[in-house]
């Protein structure tokens, strides 16, 4: 299964909800908690040059952007297949 990666931070309802996409597909993942800022903060930056919110989801390592990226590639089919 592939590796997924996401950068959350607590109470945002984006998160909760690309989370909630993921778990529902029996995803394991990676979540880096940034709500207090960080070097877990400047490493999303840095891998998500221009993003600034979360979450900021990766799937073997490649930007997948965030909720509405996650959801929208789900819709049109192209998330199974990344995470095969």
């Amino acid at each position: 299964m592939a590796k997924v990666e996401i950068y959350t931070k607590a109470f945002c309802g984006f998160c909760f909800r690309a989370k909630a996409l993921l778990e529902g597909k029996g995803v394991d993942f990676e979540e880096y908690d940034i709500t207090m800022g960080g070097p877990k903060r400047q490493e999303m930056l840095e891998r998500a040059p221009g993003r600034t919110t979360v979450p900021q989801i990766f799937i073997d390592g490649r930007h997948i952007g965030g909720c509405d990226d996650l959801q929208a590639l789900e819709a049109r089919g192209g998330l199974d297949p990344l995470l095969a």
